[in-house]
């Protein structure tokens, strides 16, 4: 059975989605911080939750990219982002079992970019991912302590095979356990299952490398303050820094001028 969601957008703040529900259901993890409201070009990021946008790029320069703290303009169904070196377009709409986000980012040709729908999610510790078994996945230097083998020196990330890359298991979110990872998964899709709850998360973008990244912070981060949350991120790109993209690990703007991707989300997950 499939079921609506709703989604809410604050444009004044980022784009940032503030809601994603389905009937009797908040799927957005939210950790109010007033700085969230207040947050300017070049702020440090601000970890309050709901999705952001993070474009051209996840961790390095700038934190979480240079789109979540600038106002954006609303025009009709679509909002849109005019920043230094490129424009980025964003239209929502309802579909018969969930939603989709049509997006359209304008810039020079040969522009690279890392796109992430950075959604933290509202999940228990009995939630279960779903990603294709055996999918290359790549682990980032967080989860050093926890692999099979010594963490390669200066290796910006280790690979493995989903679920459990290098012995650390991702495909459950509890219990609590102090530790914090980051993996991108080569994969379009994410299934996520908390009880009898779903959610189904795609990117479909023609010519460009899809991911779906993952940030499993089970009690783990910050280390002065540390408190739990779970990002599943549909990406452009297989790397969270831009800085350390190889060849195919970043988006490309072609000739046209423009890369156009879209975003899925549903209540029916095929891997059920």
């Amino acid at each position: 059975m499939t079921v609506p969601l709703d989604i809410v957008t604050d444009p004044v703040h980022g784009g940032r989605w503030t809601s994603l529900a389905s009937p009797g259901r908040e799927w957005l993890w939210h950790r109010p911080d007033p700085k969230r409201h207040q947050a300017a070009p070049g702020a440090a990021f601000v970890d309050a939750g709901g999705l952001e946008e993070c474009v051209p790029t996840v961790r390095g320069d700038p934190d979480h990219g240079n789109v979540w703290s600038r106002p954006w303009t609303r025009d009709g169904a679509a909002e849109s982002i005019r920043c230094e070196e490129f424009t980025l377009r964003r239209t929502i709409r309802a579909t018969a079992d969930g939603a989709e986000a049509d997006y359209v980012l304008a810039a020079g040709p040969g522009f690279r970019f890392i796109w992430a729908a950075h959604a933290l999610l509202d999940l228990s510790a009995d939630t279960t991912l779903h990603l294709p078994d055996g999918a290359p996945t790549r682990l980032f230097p967080e989860a050093a302590a926890l692999v099979d083998r010594p963490w390669p020196d200066g290796a910006p990330w280790i690979s493995g095979a989903w679920p459990a890359p290098s012995g650390v298991p991702l495909d459950r979110l509890g219990p609590d356990d102090g530790t914090a990872v980051g993996a991108v998964v080569d994969a379009r899709q994410a299934c996520v299952h908390d009880g009898p709850h779903r959610l189904n998360l795609a990117v479909h973008a023609e010519g460009q490398p899809v991911s779906v990244a993952l940030w499993r912070n089970l009690g783990g981060f910050p280390r002065h303050d540390p408190y739990r949350s779970t990002g599943v991120e549909p990406m452009l790109g297989r790397v969270f820094d831009l800085a350390e993209a190889g060849p195919g690990d970043a988006a490309r703007v072609p000739a046209s001028g423009e890369v156009r991707w879209r975003l899925t989300l549903s209540t029916a997950c095929p891997c059920t």
